[in-house]
């Protein structure tokens, strides 16, 4: 009997477009992210880097030995200044040079302040984590901190840096609601770290609390200045006051501006200190300035409005936690990307 061969044909399968295949990886990023910060926190270690080595050490890049933080004698020895990348009212940073890494010198630059400078290196020593730039070394004699380099800089550059043909991949309304949501993360942090609840006092304008902050090469958020974070203890009747002089504006809250009118002069031993709401009352703007105006930005805007609402309130007492806030941002990335990828399910809701 003659053998007979049957050809099996095979239908090609449908080809998969480009959107759905764009909306399955933003789905799987956000399921990803939104799980990794969920593990963190049911695991009780939400703060900790896995990249961070034991308390009084440093790592630098993916795999190396832990380094004790650098001493006043290494720093002089091993570090290399070579330009200023930025200067504030209390220090100067300068991009610099250790075994090849890309590392950054903050020096203080007016005496006075001193003592800001030894809160920001005091709270950068207590808080390292992954919420905080990592510290690589200090010289408390000549007022020095070496920290890890950031190339993109801070949060005041960041539009510049999305329209650069490298990054305008980036430039998306989930990638900028991630950042969002990175930094409500660190205000979260702030509010209930290791040492108490911190106010976050170098805010009293958008760039100013831009300038507090660093964007990572892989667009993440790191605060990077803790010299004015001043600590609140409700059960001791501990509140703060951020600085001693009036401050004005609609960026600050109202309970940090001088209720006695224009006809009575700002006298500091007269102003009521206030608590961590403060930081809560700013958060909209900031996450208004991280969404821009990008395609889908006033879709995310829309789904906040009532969180945002709440963060305004005229009564402290009244606005959400940052826990309450984070919890917020993260369902409206779900929700988005879920509709991005079930286009039809929005008339449903």
């Amino acid at each position: 009997m003659d053998k007979k061969t049957f050809a099996v044909r095979r239908e090609a399968p449908p080809p998969v477009s480009p959107a759905l295949l764009l909306t399955a990886v933003l789905l799987l990023n956000a399921v990803l992210y939104l799980g990794l910060n969920g593990l963190y926190a049911s695991s009780g270690r939400a703060e900790t880097d896995p990249s961070l080595c034991p308390a009084g050490q440093f790592r630098l890049g993916v795999g190396k030995n832990c380094s004790p933080w650098l001493s006043c004698e290494a720093i002089g020895r091993e570090v290399r200044r070579l330009k200023c990348v930025g200067e504030g009212a209390v220090k100067k940073a300068f991009l610099s040079e250790w075994k090849e890494n890309k590392v950054v010198i903050s020096q203080l630059t007016n005496s006075e302040l001193k003592e800001d400078f030894l809160h920001g290196l005091k709270m950068l020593k207590a808080l390292q984590s992954k919420y905080v730039v990592r510290l690589l070394g200090y010289c408390e004699q000549q007022f020095t901190i070496l920290t890890e380099y950031h190339p993109l800089g801070s949060l005041k550059s960041l539009n510049e840096t999305l329209h650069i043909p490298k990054y305008k991949g980036m430039n998306t309304w989930h990638q900028r609601l991630i950042l969002a949501i990175d930094y409500v993360s660190i205000i979260r942090y702030l509010h209930s770290s290791p040492l108490g609840t911190l106010v976050m006092c170098d805010s009293n304008d958008l760039e100013k609390v831009l300038s507090q902050y660093l964007l990572t090469s892989d667009f993440h958020v790191l605060v990077n200045d803790l010299d004015a974070l001043p600590l609140v203890n409700r059960s001791a009747g501990r509140l703060v006051k951020c600085g001693h002089r009036e401050l004005r504006g609609d960026f600050v809250a109202p309970e940090q501006r001088w209720p006695y009118g224009e006809e009575v002069p700002f006298e500091d031993d007269l102003m009521p200190p206030y608590d961590e709401k403060t930081d809560i009352w700013k958060i909209p703007d900031v996450t208004n300035f991280f969404l821009g105006h990008v395609e889908g930005s006033d879709i995310v805007r829309l789904h906040l409005f009532d969180i945002h609402a709440a963060c305004k309130k005229m009564d402290p007492a009244e606005r959400p936690s940052a826990q309450q806030v984070l919890d917020t941002y993260r369902k409206v990335l779900t929700l988005l990307i879920r509709e991005a990828a079930m286009p039809g399910t929005r008339e449903m809701l």
